[in-house]
């Protein structure tokens, strides 16, 4: 799971070199992070570029260690052009899902990899849902707990991190996977059906409108 490829590495790399670009220059930082009044504006690179950004080290070093950590399944099951299928959907529907939940919010903004990521390990665990997370947790308990977890950061906002794009780079990672793997559907269909319990229960809440 932790084997790196060259395409990682590039990644990382990426993500390094523009982040510390960012750390050291505002009107950069400020120019390509996501923000809603910026993208509203038409400057829809913002929902590209803002997932090379972080907010500083400790942000950037997480993200890069867990797609370390997850990228070489994803790379072994689905090729280096499905592996970016599912970084780049995820990271751009994670940013999609933000603005969709924040589209009144002028000022809001975030950076991060963390929807891609988020996509990359959805992708992991429908492909090994019984991997052990932390030594102990089976993937799919994590995976449906970490979203429920997202909606509760979602309702409650709870610190300065972007819940719903974590939400969405995981529905990415999903449906992705879905669309390049279909025969999961026969193989795990339990899990897959097990997995898109925390999304059914987002997407009622908020027609509920209790989120």
């Amino acid at each position: 799971m932790g084997k790196l490829n060259l395409i990682t590495i590039v990644i990382i790399a990426a993500n390094v070199i523009i982040s510390y670009k960012g750390f050291g220059d505002f009107t950069f930082f400020e120019k390509y992070k996501f923000q809603v009044g910026g993208v509203n504006r038409g400057e829809q690179i913002r929902m590209l570029s803002a997932g090379f950004l972080h907010a500083d080290t400790q942000h950037l070093l997480f993200n890069m260690v867990t797609l370390y950590f997850f990228s070489g399944r994803v790379i072994y099951e689905l090729g280096v052009s499905g592996f970016l299928m599912v970084y780049f959907g995820s990271l751009i529907l994670g940013n999609l899902l933000s603005l969709y939940f924040h589209k009144n919010e002028y000022h809001y903004s975030a950076v991060g990899a963390s929807g891609a990521v988020s996509g990359v390990i959805y992708s992991a665990i429908l492909f090994d849902p019984w991997m052990e997370i932390n030594f102990f947790i089976p993937g799919f308990v994590f995976g449906i707990g970490y979203l429920l977890y997202s909606i509760y950061g979602m309702k409650k906002r709870t610190g300065n991190i972007g819940h719903d794009a974590h939400f969405g780079g995981a529905i990415g990672g999903y449906l992705i996977t879905l669309l390049l793997a279909p025969f999961l559907l026969k193989t795990d269909l339990l899990i897959v059906g097990l997995l898109a319990l925390p999304i059914i229960l987002l997407f009622g809440m908020k027609r509920a409108g209790k989120i």
